[in-house]
């Protein structure tokens, strides 16, 4: 998991773009006026234009600030600098108590971008940590695109990846009961087993569950949380089993852990079935998966008692190239130089990926502890190789 909130691969719980149960708190918005982002010099406080770029400066002293906050309805580009407050690194769009979009690990002298697609509302754009930390932003028309060819391969590729993540949450719901089984069981070699086998689902679509992050409720931290992530005492999910199963080497205290585990997987099920997607939270979601091998996977932190990083980080990487899998017919259209270069990029990281294969563990990979520091400066190389050109596909997508 991100070890701050991360954005949301789902769109907000307003009445054009997300029809189910969302989070704590699902808004709906009315729609009228102007259908297009139009350009023009808003101010800093939202201008008589509405804007579809947020330029954002993070300082010490003033807190979060966007140079423009009223904006037309479709694709908005967030552009971050943090120029010196060392208390902030992240930015999120937030749509009731459920993140839009965010941009992580932004420290100071350095910056970032996200984009989306959002319809007419109130959202609020959170800088936890800054002196001024929330600014209510504004959304106002009805989006709408020029090219009808577009906006069907635009469609395609979100119900494209509708699908992919319902039958892998799916999965997640059917191996976990299977590692619930498991712990309520005997044999530790095959709850060990059940545990590796039950991994790979949460790690493909785990920007959609670390979208549920605000409100009561804190899906990702109930599900994949660190014991240096959450409070003493409030510490559930895969990886404190991890711990049982493979650091004390026993079954003991598991099964109550197995057992919220499962409601928790069946609430995230529940959650996501009735999501519906847009293009940017594809292109968001992707980056964001790389992210998490990055931050975490290339490092060992994760599955620091198993061991089984690589395995996370390949199907970190799987979720992330299917994402971009289904944008890639219209970033074809948009970009064909860019789309072939991420497309590029991708291959050899696989096939990087795929040179740690091995039968000697159920995890289908050797384990961390196997890695050279040449093994995890190549890797790292690889992922950079794809962030970088897959950072641009968000704003393309979003403004098309």
């Amino acid at each position: 998991m991100m070890r701050a909130r991360v954005a949301s691969l789902a769109t907000p719980a307003l009445a054009v773009a997300l029809t189910g149960l969302l989070a704590a708190a699902c808004t709906s918005s009315g729609s009228g006026g102007s259908s297009a982002p139009t350009t023009g010099a808003p101010t800093a406080t939202g201008g008589a234009t509405p804007a579809h770029v947020a330029n954002v400066t993070i300082t010490a002293a003033s807190g979060c600030v966007s140079d423009a906050t009223t904006f037309a309805a479709g694709g908005i580009t967030f552009k971050i600098q943090n120029k010196d407050a060392t208390a902030v690194s992240e930015v999120e769009l937030l749509s009731g108590e459920r993140i839009v979009g965010e941009k992580e690990n932004i420290p100071p002298g350095l910056g970032g971008e996200f984009a989306v697609t959002v319809p007419a509302g109130k959202y609020t754009l959170y800088c936890p940590g800054a002196k001024v930390e929330n600014t209510t932003m504004t959304v106002t028309g009805t989006a709408g695109h020029t090219n009808s060819d577009t906006a069907a391969l635009l469609k395609q590729a979100t119900t494209d990846y509708k699908h992919y993540v319902d039958t892998q949450v799916g999965y997640l719901v059917t191996f976990t009961r299977k590692l619930d089984d498991a712990l309520h069981g005997t044999s530790l070699a095959a709850a060990q087993k059940a545990y590796m086998l039950a991994r790979p689902y949460y790690e493909k679509i785990e920007p959609v569950a670390e979208s549920f992050t605000n409100g009561k409720d804190n899906l990702d931290a109930d599900i994949d949380a660190r014991i240096n992530d959450v409070p003493k005492g409030h510490w559930t999910g895969f990886h404190p089993i991890e711990q049982g199963l493979f650091a004390r080497k026993s079954l003991r205290g598991l099964t109550a852990l197995g057992d919220g585990l499962v409601a928790k997987v069946e609430e995230l099920q529940h959650k996501t079935a009735s999501l519906t997607y847009q293009a940017p939270d594809l292109a968001n979601g992707a980056q964001e998966l790389l992210d998490e091998v990055a931050s975490s996977k290339i490092t060992g932190e994760e599955e620091r008692y198993s061991h089984i990083d690589i395995l996370d980080m390949a199907n970190n990487i799987e979720g992330s190239e299917q994402a971009f899998a289904d944008l890639q017919p219209v970033m074809s259209k948009l970009d064909g130089s860019l789309t072939t270069q991420i497309t590029s990029a991708f291959q050899s990281l696989d096939k990087l990926v795929q040179s740690y294969r091995t039968t000697s563990n159920p995890s289908g990979y050797v384990f961390y502890s196997a890695l050279s520091n040449t093994d995890r400066h190549n890797l790292s190389a690889a992922v950079k190789a794809v962030q970088e050109p897959l950072s641009q596909v968000a704003s393309k997508v979003a403004n098309a």
